[in-house]
């Protein structure tokens, strides 16, 4: 064999260091749409709703909330302008786009008032948004439950309808009043 055809055999360094470029781009590339679907896949796992709404703290309150013991919550639900147009023309069923959120925190006494009760740490962030085709199988509502912005397993949202179901059917699933 000469020089030249082993040459041929073997690709050029400069040829090398191109695809070696070519191939880091396309991982690079391809990194992130693929951690993407496993972090929905993984998700999709927890909770139908993957996130809470942005900008849902400045949403107008529809009422206030105290649950008793064993949770021992202050809450407050808001409403996306869907939910208050909604609320406020007392339209039920309520439109898809409707879009609820529970905020919860464990009561504890104001050091200024004692007979007053203020929320302390936060306990939970509660969505309920409705779509009629996408949640057609629990009465066009998705849950989702998120404690330190992280949904909460497919256990806990599975008891989600059951509950609004037995309760509230009537008022299209939901619980919260507006209030006065």
């Amino acid at each position: 064999m000469t020089m030249k055809s082993e040459k041929t055999k073997f690709p050029s360094y400069t040829t090398m260091i191109v695809l070696a470029v070519l191939l880091l781009v396309v991982v690079l590339t391809c990194v992130p749409y693929l951690v993407t679907i496993a972090f929905a896949e993984e998700q999709a796992d927890a909770s139908p709703i993957f996130a809470v709404p942005p900008g849902y703290k400045q949403w107008q309150l529809i009422a206030p909330a105290e649950e008793a013991a064993p949770l021992d919550e202050l809450r407050a639900i808001v409403g996306n302008k869907t939910a208050i147009d909604a609320y406020q023309d007392n339209k039920l069923p309520f439109p898809d786009g409707t879009i609820l959120v529970k905020r919860a925190w464990k009561r504890k006494q104001s050091p200024e008032f004692s007979s007053a009760r203020i929320p302390g740490e936060p306990t939970t962030v509660q969505v309920m948004v409705k779509d009629s085709r996408k949640y057609a199988s629990t009465g066009g509502w998705g849950f989702g439950r998120f404690v330190n912005g992280k949904p909460v397993d497919e256990a806990q949202h599975r008891t989600c309808f059951a509950c609004h179901e037995a309760r509230v059917r009537s008022r299209d699933y939901v619980f919260t009043r507006l209030a006065p």
